[in-house]
């Protein structure tokens, strides 16, 4: 009698996991995203509604050209928000979206100061606003919108996955 071995098991069950986690991967983006994003569009949008108020946040903490900033900082914010809400571009969206958060702790002196307390204070760190968004574009940006956005549709049309990417020799 041929029985497998303990390792074989331990491994087939592994796999097994593997594959029924992996199914949790689109569900799960949809809900980052969906609510990362509607968030990101609600704070940019109210941004673009007190723009001047704004404006003079951005110019009290020194930031250059606070008017072109602040309107550019609540743009990024609302519709890449808007965007990822909807899985659209979201590895494009991404980017300006990882800039901006990473903005928020060079500029912002609270930010800042719970940016620095990574070393010394990792609660105050991990509970800084910035870094939540932060992580969830990161996530997003690494990997793709996920099964339901309409980044997939868009595929589907186009004949191509929202995540392939080109090989090496058609990339350069």
């Amino acid at each position: 009698m041929n029985t497998p071995g303990l390792r074989t098991r331990i491994s087939d069950a592994y796999s097994l996991l593997a594959r029924v986690v992996s199914y949790l991967q689109s569900p799960l983006l949809l809900v980052l995203r969906v609510y990362w994003g509607s968030s990101f569009f609600q704070t940019g949008l109210g941004k673009l509604q007190h723009l001047e108020k704004i404006t003079n946040y951005f110019a009290s903490m020194h930031i250059p050209n606070p008017g072109f900033n602040a309107t550019l900082v609540g743009c990024t914010e609302c519709f890449g928000g808007l965007f990822l809400l909807v899985g659209f571009a979201c590895r494009l969206t991404t980017i300006p979206l990882i800039i901006t958060m990473i903005s928020a702790y060079a500029f912002d002196s609270d930010e800042h100061a719970k940016a620095l307390g990574f070393f010394t204070d990792q609660d105050t760190f991990i509970g800084s606003t910035p870094l939540t968004y932060l992580i969830v574009v990161l996530v997003v940006f690494a990997f793709g919108p996920g099964f339901f956005s309409v980044d997939r549709l868009l595929g589907k049309i186009y004949g191509r996955r929202a995540s392939e990417t080109l090989p090496p020799s058609q990339s350069e």
